[in-house]
């Protein structure tokens, strides 16, 4: 048996989702969930923005001892989902601990950029 690793409660301050792309690859952003459990761990998502009301309760099940990666262009409720080019902040609520990462690929120029973080867990 394996010690509970991770937390809880996570957030990503710094979302955006860049609305063009060249060359081969397309800009986007992840949030890549660890769970080392050997229970499965169910997610739920908010989606904050500047100038509306959140997108809220998006559930994401991540099995036991795996990770997924979950472009952010894939999360949506009831046909709410986050636009390109919009600023946007992530909170996750996991119902056992979890370790969570964030990365944007930037494809606008043809010198792509990667981003990749930390998620902040709440204590």
């Amino acid at each position: 048996m394996f010690p509970a690793r991770g937390d809880k409660h996570w957030f990503i301050p710094d979302g955006f989702i860049p609305p063009d792309s060249s060359g081969a690859l397309t800009s986007h952003e992840s949030v890549c969930v660890l769970n080392c459990s050997a229970e499965e761990a169910l997610i739920r998502f908010t989606i904050f923005f500047e100038d509306r009301e959140p997108i809220e309760d998006i559930l994401v099940v991540v099995q036991g001892r795996r990770t997924k990666h979950i472009r952010t262009s894939s999360l949506s409720k009831n046909g709410a989902s986050i636009p390109v080019g919009v600023p946007y902040a992530i909170e996750l609520q996991s119902d056992i601990p979890i370790i969570v990462q964030y990365s944007r690929l930037d494809s606008t120029q043809s010198e792509n950029a990667l981003m990749s973080v930390m998620g902040y867990p709440l204590k």
